[in-house]
């Protein structure tokens, strides 16, 4: 039976907004969708299966092992959230399962500060067994070491810095760790640390990441559109006090980002997060930013994490040396490159309902208009609201 072995097999950026909505919005609640962006056709019984899965993760709890290594490498969190943690305890009432003929419907509902935890080891139970169950075989052991040493090898030449951003499409819990195995191995001083708290503890590397699209379409459900990058960006300030400094930039495009990230936050925040549309243009529109507010773009880092591979990072590296500060996510083609194809699959918060407010829908407006998320009456309001045409 595929299950999790360990509750912080998940992305850092997932502990660090749990323990931001624990402090500041406690009483919220959020629901959260499956969407099967590349129309896999799943097996009978495979609902059953990810049920049974799901039901098993009710059993993983904080070890005092884990708990020491989190809290000592995350001197920034309060030590009062690692004892909520190690409390903290999967509810598989929360998700709803349903299959009908091929067709996968996953729904979560319940307290954000609970809920928050699902969207990735989902996702990554969904991959795994459905390579299991379709019966698709990958590669040799020997041969994904060999695709990942290759791999590093060439970003080391490179001279550019990469994380591990690879659990929620990886192809198995075993292949994810053996890719950072290897990429720790072999690259030295290139590979800086993993998204995955647990294999970053495995292998004694750092975690990885901030927060997601999901802190900023919160604020739009509880202060608006115009509003949710700004005071999003301020509560996560408020929180971690200018650690944890990469603020994401793309959830409602990124020119509305830069109209509402000001000076005192680009002066604050580290850098920024690219992840969707042209990332030439992206580094142009970011350069002009930090320009504009007097601040030099080499005192701050672009972190590129939309779909790379070596060919897409030579391009962004070559584009950017000497002109910005930059760094490196890679997920899918580190962690599923093991000769089956990779799923396209998302499980995205659609709806929020903040403390004194009403349950309301949430939307991203990606870079790429294909990309947006949400339902259509609310996606228009937002662009009318934020004056966005496609």
């Amino acid at each position: 039976m595929t299950t999790l072995t360990s509750i912080l097999d998940n992305d850092f950026y997932k502990f660090t907004m749990q323990f931001a909505v624990v402090k500041l919005f406690p009483k919220a609640k959020a629901r959260y969708h499956f969407i099967n962006r590349g129309e896999h056709k799943f097996p009978n019984g495979f609902g059953k299966l990810l049920e049974e899965a799901i039901q098993a993760m009710a059993k993983l709890k904080l070890t005092k092992a884990e708990k020491k290594f989190f809290s000592e490498n995350c001197p920034y969190i309060d030590p009062t959230y690692f004892d909520f943690l190690e409390g903290y305890r999967y509810d598989p009432d929360e998700v709803i399962i349903q299959q009908n003929g091929t067709d996968l419907s996953v729904q979560i509902e319940g307290y954000w500060y609970r809920t928050i935890l699902w969207e990735v080891p989902i996702m990554a139970l969904i991959c795994e067994l459905y390579y299991t169950t379709t019966f698709q075989d990958r590669i040799s052991d020997a041969a994904v070491i060999h695709i990942a040493k290759e791999k590093i090898l060439k970003y080391d030449k490179l001279g550019v810095t990469i994380a591990d951003f690879g659990t929620r499409r990886r192809h198995s819990y075993f292949v994810h760790n053996l890719v950072v195995e290897t990429l720790k191995k072999y690259g030295k001083g290139t590979f800086i640390g993993s998204s995955n708290v647990h294999l970053a503890m495995v292998h004694q590397i750092k975690p990885i990441g901030t927060h997601a699209h999901e802190w900023f379409m919160f604020h739009a459900a509880k202060y608006g559109y115009k509003m949710a990058n700004h005071l999003g960006l301020e509560h996560w300030s408020e929180v971690y006090r200018g650690d944890l400094g990469i603020a994401l930039a793309d959830t409602y495009t990124t020119d509305v980002f830069f109209k509402q990230f000001d000076k005192k936050l680009s002066k604050l925040f580290d850098g920024v997060r690219h992840d969707s549309g042209d990332a030439l243009l992206f580094a142009d529109k970011t350069i002009q930013h930090y320009v504009a507010n007097g601040i030099d773009p080499l005192s701050k880092t672009i972190t590129f994490s939309d779909g790379l591979d070596y060919e897409k990072v030579e391009k962004i590296s070559t584009y950017c040396k000497g002109k910005i500060g930059y760094s490196f996510g890679i997920g899918t083609n580190f962690t599923n490159d093991a000769g089956v194809p990779a799923m396209n699959i998302v499980l995205k918060m659609t709806d929020a309902h903040p403390e004194e407010g009403e349950w309301t829908s949430v939307i991203k407006l990606s870079d790429e208009p294909k990309k947006h998320t949400g339902n259509d009456e609310s996606i228009d309001l937002a662009k009318k609201t934020l004056m966005i045409e496609d």
